[in-house]
C-alpha cells in the first residue's frame, strides 16, 4: 500500500520586472529571501511571469491555494506587472482564496479597492525598524501587543486613504497603517517585509492567513 504524504500548499507569487543592462533585456525577478521563507513555512512557491496572456488560466491549471503580491518598485513602473497583479487580485476575489500584498503589493490592493497612496517627501520610513501596535486578534496570536518590523517604503497609507472594506490590524506610532485585512474576503496587506526577517511572529501571521484564511 502506498502512503501519501500531506501535500505542501502551492502559493503563487508575483515578480518584479528588472532591466538587465548586460544583456539588454527585461527579466522577472524575486529575492532569494522568499524561497528560504517559503521552505520554512512548508510552502511550494509558484512564480508568476508578467508576460502571460492568460494569467487566470495559468493559476487555475496550477491549482494555487493562495497568492502573494511581492514588494519592490512602485505602481506604474511596469505596465506588465501592474496588469498581471490586477488579474491576480481578480482571481482571488472570484475564488475567495487567500491573498497577501507585501509593501508595494499592499498598496496595489488598497488602490484596487478604491484607496489612495501618499508619498513621503522624506525617507523616514526607509531603513527604520520600528514597533507596530497590533489589533486584538493578532495580539492574541503572537502573545504580544507589539511587533518589531523592518521598513523599506516611501509610500504610506493612512485611515483616510483606506479602500472599501479594508481595516487595519497593525499601526505605526505615526498613525500610518502597516497591516490591513478585507472584512469580507481573505485578502491582507503587510507593509513590512516578513521574508527579510523570518521570525516567529511573521511566520505565525503568514501561516494563519494561508492555513486558516486569517480572521483578523
Amino acid at each position: 500500500m502506498i502512503i501519501m504524504k500531506n501535500k505542501k500548499l502551492i502559493i503563487g507569487i508575483s515578480l518584479r520586472v528588472v532591466e538587465s543592462t548586460n544583456y539588454n533585456e527585461k527579466r522577472d525577478a524575486l529575492s532569494q529571501d522568499w524561497s528560504i521563507f517559503f521552505e520554512k513555512l512548508g510552502i511550494n512557491p509558484l512564480l508568476i511571469p508578467n508576460t502571460m496572456k492568460n494569467v487566470l488560466s495559468f493559476l487555475e491549471d496550477m491549482q494555487v491555494q493562495g497568492l502573494i503580491l511581492s514588494g519592490g518598485d512602485n505602481i506604474g513602473d511596469s505596465q506588465d506587472r501592474d496588469k498581471t497583479e490586477q488579474k491576480i487580485i481578480n482571481y482571488c476575489f472570484g475564488k475567495k482564496i487567500p491573498l497577501i500584498g507585501i509593501c508595494r503589493g499592499m498598496q496595489v490592493i488598497n488602490t484596487f479597492f478604491g484607496g489612495t497612496i501618499e508619498t513621503l517627501e522624506n525617507s523616514k520610513h526607509v531603513g527604520d525598524p520600528h514597533l507596530v501596535s497590533l489589533n486584538k486578534s493578532i495580539a492574541e496570536l503572537l502573545h504580544t501587543n507589539e511587533l518589531q518590523v523592518n521598513s523599506f517604503h516611501n509610500n504610506i497609507i493612512k485611515q483616510k486613504n483606506l479602500g472599501k472594506n479594508l481595516e487595519p490590524f497593525a499601526m505605526a506610532n505615526d498613525e500610518t497603517i502597516e497591516g490591513f485585512y478585507h472584512t469580507k474576503l481573505p485578502i491582507f496587506g503587510i507593509m513590512w517585509h516578513p521574508e527579510r526577517i523570518p521570525n516567529d511572529g511573521n511566520e505565525l501571521i503568514i501561516r494563519k492567513i494561508f492555513y486558516e484564511k486569517g480572521n483578523f
